[in-house]
């Protein structure tokens, strides 16, 4: 099935094909039709599978129909989300789908001037995505009016929760007058925060889980290497080296240990950038920018930025360092591999991060492939001259010994058949 064939709107579907989208992911197949209709939806998809295009596409729709005109006498739309960089990721697409449609989305977040954000607001929109923070404080200053609102969506529903905006959440769905439709979308969640999901929306919301059993996609292959944590520079800087024309995304865990790697890097000439929740949001909005337009190749990043963040063509990630919360593996590694392209990861993992790793595991149901190093190659990438094999060689044998051992496995079962 097609877009073309799809009861929406004919500019959204000229918007789609000019962004190459011509027939719509499992998420948005199952998606978009229960949003139509009006019903609650608590959705669970891998990332990059295009979750947000899944409630942006008909929420577009459905308030470009009900408008007569350009003008917008209120916000129909709440869109509420963790981060200031998942607000203004979704208020791109929102802008890039509601082209020559009578929608006007706006993204609202803390830590940039509030009187232009102001100004816009007064101006009219019909869906605003924002950040809990900016919002109330704009809606206790009389700036915002939620009274038409009829659409409520989450998006990274388990980390809004599981942060506690579980309060803001009822505050707000307690301001809304009018019958209203509310939508939560994530990668992951737990029981804990499901029944929470549970309790903010009508006891016939439609449950939609793509791929529950492997919240990977499966356009990413990951491993991970043994790696002790001070040779870890090593590492890295052999990585990069090794495919010096490849994006990267390196995830650390704290905001030293962010500007640490890129010093390391800058000592052996390597161009890096950093974003952490230390930098304004200027920065962190330049630093994208910067990352964006290809000014450098490598971005090293807190968990600030693991999360709902659609960069084009990222190569590889590189989790530097394995994260505190099993479930940031899933939203790190779902960096690369977006929509249909394929993607790698790797994570070095040192002895002392060995529970972290049981955990991840663990939430995967599954072990992660192990990229066998001996002695001699481990030695080589921390110090010695020779030219040792690349990270990516060993990746590529890793692979290629996990296809010979299944093809193994297939002709012994059915050896044994006959």
């Amino acid at each position: 099935m097609k877009f073309d064939t799809y009861h929406i709107d004919s500019a959204i579907k000229r918007n789609l094909a000019a962004e190459g989208f011509k027939r719509p992911t499992d998420i948005q197949f199952k998606a978009i039709p229960s949003i139509q209709k009006g019903e609650d939806v608590l959705a669970i998809a891998q990332t990059g599978t295009g979750k947000t295009a899944a409630f942006a596409i008909p929420i577009i729709d459905k308030i470009h129909r009900a408008k007569s005109s350009k003008r917008s006498f209120g916000i129909h739309c709440i869109v509420m989300v963790p981060t200031r960089e998942l607000a203004a990721q979704i208020g791109e697409v929102f802008e890039t789908l509601s082209q020559h449609t009578k929608v006007k989305a706006f993204a609202l977040y803390g830590g940039v001037e509030q009187d232009p954000q102001i100004k816009k607001l007064k101006d009219g929109i019909d869906v605003l995505i924002a950040t809990p923070g900016r919002m109330f404080d704009l809606i206790s200053q009389g700036v915002i009016d939620v009274k038409k609102v009829g659409i409520l969506v989450l998006d990274e529903a388990d980390q809004m929760l599981d942060k506690g905006f579980i309060k803001d959440i009822e505050s707000v769905k307690k301001k809304l007058v009018q019958r209203h439709q509310t939508l939560f979308f994530s990668a992951t969640i737990n029981k804990e925060i499901k029944k929470l999901a549970f309790s903010q929306v009508k006891s016939s919301a439609i449950r939609i889980q793509v791929s529950p059993d492997d919240p990977v996609s499966k356009n990413v292959t990951h491993g991970v290497l043994s790696v002790e944590m001070d040779d870890k520079r090593f590492f890295l800087r052999k990585f990069i080296q090794d495919n010096p024309d490849a994006r990267v995304i390196v995830f650390v865990r704290t905001k030293v240990r962010a500007e640490r790697v890129a010093k390391a890097l800058e000592r052996v000439e390597i161009k890096s950038l950093t974003i952490h929740g230390s930098k304004d949001q200027e920065e962190r909005s330049a630093v994208m920018g910067q990352f964006k337009s290809g000014w450098a190749k490598i971005l090293i990043a807190t968990d600030v930025s693991a999360r709902g963040i659609d960069i084009p063509d990222v190569d590889f990630v590189v989790n530097y360092d394995l994260p505190d919360k099993k479930e940031n593996y899933v939203h790190r590694v779902g960096r690369t591999g977006r929509g249909t392209q394929k993607g790698q990861a790797i994570s070095f993992c040192s002895p002392e991060e060995a529970p972290l790793l049981e955990e991840i595991q663990g939430f995967l149901n599954k072990p992660i492939e192990l990229i066998p190093m001996g002695k001699k190659e481990y030695s080589l990438i921390i110090g010695v001259s020779e030219e040792p094999e690349t990270i990516k060689d060993l990746i590529q044998a890793n692979e290629d010994w996990e296809k010979d051992r299944k093809k193994s496995r297939k002709n012994k079962s059915k050896k044994n058949r006959s």
